[in-house]
């Protein structure tokens, strides 16, 4: 039990990690990002300071969550707190979706205008966006890894805001290239526009997941069949029913009646479960788990 309370508490403590890396990297972006738009004047740059500025608020909230969700339960919350991730989870993607339609639009409203864009310092807006490029790679590599190990939905809805940085970011160095090379300044649009399609995609999914967990949807399958298994294997269960299961936040609450042997002493009995709780989690360190125990054949 003690083993599992340090591996829920080093997840937690990875999560948070990453929300205030988030949150760090944001606010560096955000400051970068509006020297260069003052040297460049690059709608490509002004698109994604406007996404970094957006992401600095998204940071901040999730980060809020990632606490918050960390806290233990207590008499009012007897199932922890970790709804607050959802809830997060579900606010980052409307705003990633809203995010992606004002770029959307002013790429579009740049690629049907009369007069091509003209921009400035372009080597000065270059410099900029490499090192923003550099700073978003090493947040989103973290990030990744610890969604991964965590299952957090707000480290990865925030990951996804950075991803969706990194192509306007990219088409922004791209853009400021070609007009200093060859006078294009069209590109940064179209690689802007790619940028929101992706971030609508990203948005949805997160979204749904995020919503699936606030409506108690079950587990993933593979869970499941996993828990089954280890329940059907273990020693002295006879069988087992009503495997249920519901995520909330980065965690799976289990519930599972397993059919016992009535003529063995109470101690016994405990044992098993026990034995099998423990086997559940170690196998599932983000699951709670409940066991009801019945006498087989009743």
């Amino acid at each position: 039990m003690k083993s599992s309370n340090r591996k829920q508490t080093g997840r937690e403590g990875l999560a948070i990690s990453a929300g205030l890396a988030s949150v760090l990297v944001a606010s560096v972006l955000v400051a970068l990002k509006l020297w260069a738009l003052a040297e460049t004047g690059a709608l490509s740059i002004a698109a994604s300071l406007a996404d970094s500025a957006l992401d600095l608020m998204m940071s901040l909230g999730a980060a809020a969550a990632i606490v918050y969700a960390a806290r233990p339960a207590d008499e009012d919350h007897a199932f922890g707190h970790t709804s607050a991730e959802d809830l997060a989870a579900l606010a980052q993607a409307t705003f990633i979706l809203a995010s992606a339609g004002v770029i959307g639009w002013a790429s579009a409203s740049r690629l049907l205008a009369a007069e091509p864009p003209v921009l400035a310092s372009e080597g000065r807006g270059m410099v900029v966006m490499v090192i923003s490029i550099a700073l978003t790679l090493g947040l989103v590599w973290w990030q990744g890894r610890v969604a991964r190990m965590t299952g957090s939905k707000v480290v990865a809805a925030d990951r996804l805001h950075y991803l969706g940085d990194l192509l306007p970011s990219l088409g922004a160095l791209v853009a400021l290239w070609a007009s200093g090379q060859f006078g294009i300044g069209s590109i940064d649009a179209v690689v802007a526009l790619a940028a929101a399609g992706v971030m609508v995609l990203g948005a949805l999914r997160i979204g749904k997941a995020a919503w699936d967990a606030l409506m108690d949807r079950a587990a993933d399958p593979a869970i499941q069949a996993g828990i089954a298994a280890i329940a059907r294997d273990w020693p002295g269960v006879r069988g087992f029913h009503d495997l249920k299961t519901r995520t909330a936040g980065s965690r799976v609450f289990v519930h599972l009646h397993i059919e016992l042997d009535g003529d063995q002493t109470l101690r016994e009995a405990h044992e098993i479960g026990a034995g099998l709780r423990r086997a559940i989690i170690e196998a599932y360190p983000q699951a709670d788990v409940i066991i009801h125990k019945d006498v087989h054949g009743d």
